[in-house]
Order: structure tokens, then C-alpha cells, then sequence
């Protein structure tokens, strides 16, 4: 047996530094957090910040693993990931041996490694630290707030709201964000302008003079005004337009710095169409190691960083192979240096980029998946473009005069001189700078040139509300308040949509009714708690923590008071009507009482405050009847014979109690199909195949509530070779084929199944 045992977080990456490590090494794999706080009220002790952890159930095999094998081992090192989570998935780890006596007369120390090369790991294992406390601290810190805010705001939006809902430090402020930029677009009201444009047989110019005066977004309102302004234009011009002035610039355009964490999420949701947890799990894949002509490498650098540096090694690479490849007119005398924009920056670790610059997109095409393809080329382009000469680009302003020198047009264009860095990449841009720059190629002109003219037009524009979020623009925004970690910006966003409180379509943000009550709630009641300043001030406090600046335990005091008697205030002074209605000036044409707007399992209608003595109800648009459930017909519930009505869950329709809450029989309207296979998580129930309300297939628990595990592809009786997990699953794509498959993202377990197993499946 190996003297010394090497943890690191994922099962693939302990496979690639198998391979770097001698005999005298074992690595096995912790599967991410190997504890956690207990899953019930009292897990954090406020009286004085004692946590009680467990061993996390589906990995306790793993800690096993890690316990038998370290009885064989003189020496344990810790390898897992060189951020704050890592830091403390090596504390727990070692606390939790330490305490059974495992680690007493043998060696412990903390290795850490932004790459997963040869180089890197052997260079890591030569230079082991010691557990950073401070970062530990900063983790549970962390850990602890969102505990406490979830286990007490939470359940208050399940009395005052409905269950299933959640609350979070920094999830609230990002659908708030979301909600309050849909209330603008709702208050904005468009204004109409106009602009007059003039086409000769080459270009077209804009109208920027009139009459003498300059044009401003609003000189031209209304139609009339327009056609007038044409008209006197075109008999002044007499088909002809006169150069008056040639402004000629040029300016230098530099590269975008390498990428952060923030900015390939926002890049790769822009270029790639990729949302944030696409790009954070193919990132992953890139940094724990690729097969590539036999041997596993490493593609790229740590992905969780907010720094934009670059090593030394790193730079001499780069630059070596820009002269090679591009020439050495496309490289700087000096290698570029980039400040960090971001607010709490954690600048640890190097920017993301390859872990070698000759590891060319088109050299390991072959090798990757289409994702890892694309990000890969994505990151290999950016960290190489950072690294080259600026681009020269020149620009031209045209003045146009029509008729007289009062009346000028203007017509802009730009010419790339030298591409330098845009010949291998140009970063991409958001709405509100999208369109700006006109990159036209104007003919040669000079003072006193005649132009002939085609046509000259009055076009009608309307201004626009600002554009929903989308996950690259809430991802830029967060960040600019320095609310959250952009490590974490994955899970925040897929919680407000599991949590049904935004929708995603055409790749942008709407919130729904549910989302809107729920922010009205916490801005109303918990203002403080969903404050942007207030949620990056407490970042800042928590990076503080990590850099040992402050101490964790009065920081956590100094929330908790004052959270606390406010969450009690809110539960006796708030009742459900207060949050959930909102009284209407106007009276219900059936029984003469006050109209509400009311939330409802369909979303928000309007309803009689005399319900139920009065069942009157309609749509939002005017639609009566619109929230009112349809009736089964013929069946009263075999419980209290109250009517029957089906109603809209969320896994689909099914059959439900008029009488609810009272009674709350409920019944599938299809019975789930069984699948045979026994649920691997609580091992009571089976999976039975259902669909989503919106008619998607996936597999899921017999005794839902209880359990709610879930899965999109059809469970197969098997357990993982690899981990152990109870099941495989059956995936089939266009480019692999049917795949049996680990659903424990952890694992990555993939086998191709031969026809005739599939057929069997």
C-alpha cells in the first residue's frame, strides 16, 4: 500500500494525478463536501456560533474509503480545490479523522495546485502549507448565514405565501433585480422621433444640422414635422450633396484581459448561447483532465478565480508562441498586466486560461466534446489575444451639406488598419452598448467633392424599455454591486427558476406571479436583508474573515440579533391576506363586496373578498371564470363528497378537493408508469416515469413528498462500477448514442450500450 494518501474533490481528477504520482501514492476522490450542517433547526448554535455537522449520507462510502485507506498510510495531503470551499472540504475532512484518532503519529499537510499538469502537482506536493483557517472560517461563516436566512425566511414565505418557496442572502437581491427591471418595463412609456437620412450610391448619411440648429434624439416628433423637414431638404439639395469637412482619427482598440470566473459565464452565455451552469460543469471538465493522444492533461487553469493575472511561465508561453504563429510585429515589447474591475476580488489564483498555449483548439479538437470544443477555443483565443498589440483602426466623420451650410448630414465609418489582437478574438458586447460604432468603409472624399443623391428618407423610431436580464447581464450586474461570488451565480440563478419565481424564454428573465409576491414580500418587510448595499457590505465583511481581518463569530452575532427579531415581528404583525391580496377600487359585480388581486396556484386573477360565500373570479384581462378550476364531472371527492376539480401542480395536472385545505385527497389524473427500479436515495419507493407541466419526461419517487429525488433520463438497475451510486441511467444523444451513464454529476461514469442492450433498457 502507498505511505502516502492524496484527497482530492472529484473521482476524474483523481484519476489524472494518479498517472503524475509515483508508487508511493494513492489518491482517492472525496466526492465534494464530505459534511455538512445537520438538516434541522438548531444545526448553528446562536448563542455562541458551534456548528454541528453529519457526514453527508451518499458520501459516507467515500469517507469510509478515504478512513481504510489512510490505517495503511503514514501521510495524509489535501488536495482539494485552492478556493474557500476546498479549504473547508480539507478541514472537515481532517477534523473528522483527527477526532476518531485515524491521523494520530502521521504526517498532514495542505497541497494546492491551480493546474492539473505534471509540473503543477509535482511542484504542489513539494511545497505542502497548513490549513488556512481563515479561510475555513470564512466557509462556515458563509455556510451558517445562508442556514439561518433559509431555515427562518423560508418557512415564513411558506405561511404567508405558499410551501416550496425559498429565501436566500443573495438569491432575494437578484430577483429583485429581476422584478424591479420588470417594473420598469411596464411604466415605460415609448415616445415617438424621427430621423432623416440621406442615401447616395455608396453610403448614407444621418441629419445633424438644421436650419442651423443641432439635432438632438427628440428635434423631430411628429410625422408632419418630418415629411416638412424632407420635403424643404430635398428642394434645397437639388439631387446633390457637398462635402464640407473630412474628420480623419485613429485610435487604438487594446484586448480584453484573460478571463475570470464573471466573464467567461457572461462571454460564453453571449458567444455560445451556454448558461452559467453549462459553462461552470464544462469548465470543470476542461480543468480536472482530458484523454488527449493517450495521456490525460489538464486543459486549463483553475476556473473559480475573479484574478486576471498571469504567471510568469504562463506570459514566456503565450509570447513564444504569438511570435511563432502571428509574428513578431503582432507582440508588445512587454507582456500585458490587468487590474481586476470586480468588486471583493479574490486574486489567489491566475486568470483562466490553457495550461499550455500550443495546446491549439484545432490540434485536441478531436479529442473533446462539442462543449469542451467550444469553450476551450473560446478560452485558448482570449488568454492569447490578451497577450498581442493592440489593433489600429481608423475612423472618418463626413459633414454634408444640403443646399446651405445650415443643413449638414454627417456619415461615420472605420477602417482596420492592423487587426493585432482581433484576428484571433473580439470580445462581444451587451444590449445597451450593441450597434455602437459604425464599422462602414466610406469612400475617399475630400472638401468641395459633390456626392450625387438617391433619396433622401424620414424614418420613425420609438424608444425601447430597457431589455430583460439575461444570465450574462444579471451574472455583469451582481458582480458590478459585489453581491455574491460568481463561483456561486450557477446555483443562485437555477434556484430562481426551480423555485418557479422567473421564467427563462428567448434567454431572458420574466418573474412570475409567484416571484413578484415573493420579492413584494421581502422589500417590504426584510428591506435591509434585500438591500444591494447592504448584501455587498456583508461580502465585504466575509472576505474580510478570509483574509484574517476580522473575526467570524461577532460578525455572525451582529446579523443574527437584529434578523431574528425581525423574523418574529413578521410572523405575529403579517398575515397571509396582507402578502397574497391586494384590495382593488372596485366591487364585484355578483354580491356588491371589494375585488382583490389574489395569488392563486395559476397565478395572480381577481377574486371577491367574500370568497367562498362569493365564488366570483377573472383573468387579469377580463376574462371571468379565469383562475376558477375546471370541475371533474360526475365524481365528488370520496372523502368528504365536496366537487372535484382539476388543478395544475407542479409535475403536471392532477385531480384535487374543492375543499382543500381541509380535505386534501388529491389523485393523479394519469397513473405514473412503474419502472421496477427502486429509488436510490431513500430505497423505499420506486421511480415511475411522469411529466413536467410542461410535457417533459423524467423519473421520479413513488413517495414524493417524503422523497424528491428526480431524474431526467430513464433509470436503469445498475449500480455505478465506479462510485457505487444504486443506478445508471440511459441517455441518448445525436453525437454519442445511447450512454449508460452515473447520474451523480460527480462520478462522470459514461459506457457506450451495444443495440441490444438499449432495446433491453
Amino acid at each position: 500500500m502507498a505511505s502516502k494518501l492524496v484527497i482530492v474533490e472529484s473521482p476524474a481528477k483523481a484519476k489524472t494525478i494518479n498517472k503524475y504520482l509515483g508508487k508511493d501514492y494513492y489518491v482517492l476522490a472525496s466526492y465534494g463536501h464530505v459534511r455538512d450542517l445537520l438538516p434541522k433547526e438548531g444545526a448553528v448554535d446562536t448563542e455562541n456560533f458551534t456548528m454541528k455537522y453529519q457526514v453527508i449520507e451518499k458520501n459516507q462510502r467515500h469517507v469510509d474509503a478515504i478512513r481504510k485507506a489512510m490505517k495503511k498510510a503514514d501521510t495524509l495531503l489535501l488536495a482539494t480545490d485552492p478556493d474557500r470551499e476546498g479549504e473547508a472540504i480539507s478541514w472537515h475532512l481532517y477534523d473528522l479523522l483527527e477526532k476518531e484518532g485515524a491521523l494520530k503519529g502521521k504526517k498532514c499537510a495542505r497541497v494546492v495546485f491551480h493546474e492539473i499538469t505534471k509540473r503543477a502537482i509535482q511542484e504542489a506536493i513539494e511545497h505542502p502549507r497548513e490549513l488556512s483557517m481563515d479561510l475555513v472560517n470564512a466557509q462556515q461563516s458563509r455556510r451558517a448565514l445562508d442556514y439561518l436566512v433559509g431555515f427562518n425566511l423560508s418557512p415564513l414565505l411558506w405561511k404567508k405565501i405558499r410551501r416550496g418557496l425559498s429565501a436566500g442572502r443573495v438569491q432575494s437581491p437578484a430577483l429583485r433585480m429581476i422584478v424591479e427591471r420588470e417594473l420598469e418595463i411596464e411604466k415605460f412609456q415609448s415616445r415617438e422621433y424621427w430621423s432623416i437620412e440621406a442615401d447616395t450610391p455608396d453610403f448614407s448619411a444621418k441629419l445633424a444640422r438644421y436650419q442651423g440648429d443641432k439635432l438632438s434624439q427628440f428635434s423631430i416628433t411628429e410625422t408632419e414635422q418630418a415629411n416638412a423637414v424632407r420635403a424643404d431638404l430635398i428642394s434645397a439639395s437639388a439631387g446633390k450633396l457637398t462635402v464640407t469637412n473630412v474628420d480623419k482619427k485613429q485610435r487604438k482598440r487594446n484586448p480584453a484581459a484573460p478571463f475570470t470566473t464573471s466573464t467567461l459565464q457572461q462571454e460564453a452565455s453571449r458567444k455560445l448561447g451556454f448558461s452559467t451552469q453549462r459553462t461552470m460543469r464544462t469548465a470543470q471538465q476542461l480543468y480536472e483532465g482530458i484523454e488527449v493522444d493517450g495521456e490525460t492533461v489538464g486543459l486549463i487553469t483553475y476556473m473559480r478565480t475573479d484574478s486576471v493575472t498571469l504567471s510568469q511561465d504562463a506570459l514566456a508561453d503565450i509570447r513564444a508562441l504569438i511570435s511563432e504563429r502571428y509574428g513578431a510585429e503582432n507582440l508588445p515589447e512587454k507582456p500585458r498586466m490587468f487590474k481586476t474591475k470586480a468588486k471583493n476580488a479574490q486574486e489567489a489564483h491566475e486568470a483562466i486560461r490553457p495550461t499550455s498555449a500550443y495546446l491549439r483548439p484545432e490540434k485536441i479538437k478531436g479529442a473533446l466534446s462539442k462543449d469542451q470544443a467550444r469553450l476551450y477555443d473560446l478560452i485558448w483565443k482570449r488568454s492569447i489575444a490578451s497577450q498581442m498589440v493592440h489593433a489600429t483602426i481608423h475612423t472618418v466623420g463626413i459633414d454634408l451639406m444640403a443646399g446651405a451650410p445650415e443643413n449638414l448630414f454627417r456619415a461615420t465609418g472605420s477602417t482596420i488598419a492592423k487587426p493585432g489582437f482581433m484576428a484571433v478574438y473580439q470580445e462581444s458586447v451587451d444590449d445597451a452598448k450593441a450597434g455602437s460604432g459604425d464599422e462602414r468603409l466610406l469612400p475617399p472624399m475630400k472638401e468641395g467633392d459633390t456626392v450625387e443623391l438617391n433619396e433622401i428618407r424620414a424614418e420613425q423610431h420609438f424608444t425601447e424599455p430597457p431589455p430583460r436580464y439575461t444570465e450574462a447581464s444579471l451574472v455583469k450586474t451582481l458582480e458590478e454591486h459585489g453581491i455574491g461570488r460568481p463561483s456561486t451565480y450557477a446555483s443562485i440563478i437555477s434556484t430562481l427558476t426551480s423555485r418557479e419565481y422567473v421564467d427563462l424564454e428567448k434567454r431572458r428573465f420574466t418573474p412570475t406571479d409567484v416571484g413578484r409576491v415573493v420579492n413584494k414580500f421581502l422589500t417590504e418587510h426584510f428591506t435591509q436583508y434585500v438591500d444591494y448595499n447592504f448584501t455587498a457590505k456583508l461580502e465585504d465583511e466575509l472576505d474580510e474573515v478570509s483574509r484574517g481581518e476580522k473575526e467570524w463569530i461577532p460578525l455572525m452575532k451582529s446579523f443574527w440579533g437584529p434578523f431574528k427579531a425581525l423574523v418574529d415581528d413578521k410572523e405575529q404583525s403579517v398575515s397571509r391576506k396582507d402578502v397574497t391580496q391586494e384590495e382593488l377600487d372596485e366591487k364585484c359585480p355578483k354580491c356588491g363586496k371589494p375585488l382583490s388581486k389574489r395569488l392563486g396556484r395559476r397565478g395572480t386573477f381577481i377574486g371577491c373578498s367574500g370568497y367562498p360565500e362569493c365564488d366570483y373570479t377573472r383573468s387579469l384581462d377580463g376574462e371571468e371564470g379565469g383562475n376558477t378550476p375546471e370541475v371533474v364531472e360526475g365524481r365528488t371527492c370520496p372523502s368528504c363528497d365536496a366537487p372535484l376539480f382539476i388543478r395544475q401542480g407542479r409535475y403536471g395536472k392532477f385531480i384535487g378537493c374543492s375543499a382543500y385545505p381541509k380535505c386534501k385527497h388529491l389523485e393523479p389524473i394519469e397513473k405514473p408508469a412503474e419502472t421496477g427500479v427502486a429509488c436510490p436515495e431513500c430505497g423505499k419507493g420506486q421511480m415511475l416515469m411522469r411529466k413536467s407541466r410542461y410535457g417533459k419526461i423524467f423519473y421520479s419517487c413513488s413517495s414524493y413528498p417524503d422523497c424528491k429525488y428526480a431524474v431526467w433520463n430513464e433509470p436503469v438497475n445498475e449500480a455505478c462500477p465506479d462510485c457505487g451510486w444504486p443506478i445508471l441511467t440511459l441517455k441518448t444523444t445525436k453525437r454519442k448514442g445511447a450512454e449508460k451513464i452515473c447520474p451523480q454529476k460527480e462520478c462522470g461514469y459514461a459506457v457506450p450500450v451495444e443495440e441490444s442492450d438499449s432495446d433491453s433498457a
